[in-house]
């Protein structure tokens, strides 16, 4: 006898409940990766596109305008622009590398644990040095665009500390799901506590 709402009686008369195809039991159910869908989010496309188009923009500028503004500076000046434009030039293939890297994953190219092993080759630091003195000596579009790379990567290390969680799957089961989670949300957002 069924009733859709309750299952099924067995042979002995037991109510039995029936589990639908997609349903799972408490005792099937594994934390839900965090990374892996954020890796497949629109948060990540968004930052995709940004990435890239920032990448065409500046290669555009350098190319163009910005080719044309270093013949005018003076000594000083075009020195620091040459450094600047080459960190900057730097920055932008490394963040575009990682994006690249995981968009292949959010296509299904490849699995996260193999851009888990590539990305180490892809350098995220912030370690960037530069001379305050050296920006000002800059065109204001070298500026700007010097600033949104560094914007876009903070972005994608943030982002990359939240998708390569370095908590073991079987650590984080083991331990404090919340714990887990609050870990989480502070390297997405890079807060000290949430």
């Amino acid at each position: 006898m069924l009733n859709p709402t309750h299952g099924t009686l067995n042979s002995s008369g037991a109510r039995v409940r029936r589990t639908r195809m997609g349903e799972k039991s408490i005792n099937d159910t594994q934390p839900v990766s965090f990374g892996a869908r954020l890796a497949n989010s629109q948060v990540f496309a968004d930052l995709f596109r940004d990435g890239m188009a920032l990448v065409e923009e500046t290669a555009t500028y350098l190319d163009g305008a910005g080719r044309q503004e270093s013949k005018k500076l003076e000594r000083q000046a075009a020195l620091a622009y040459a450094t600047e434009s080459m960190r900057l030039t730097t920055r932008l293939m490394q963040l575009a590398s990682w994006l690249l890297l995981h968009r292949a994953v959010k296509e299904g190219e490849m699995s996260l644990a193999q851009a888990n092993k590539e990305k180490a080759k892809v350098k995220l630091s912030a370690s960037d040095y530069h001379e305050p003195h050296n920006l000002e000596l800059l065109p204001a579009a070298l500026r700007e665009l010097i600033e949104r790379s560094h914007t876009l990567q903070g972005k994608v290390r943030r982002l990359d500390a939240t998708i390569h969680n370095q908590t073991a799957p079987e650590q984080s089961a083991a331990g404090n799901p919340v714990e887990r989670q609050l870990g989480l949300l502070k390297a997405a957002f890079g807060a000290e506590s949430v």
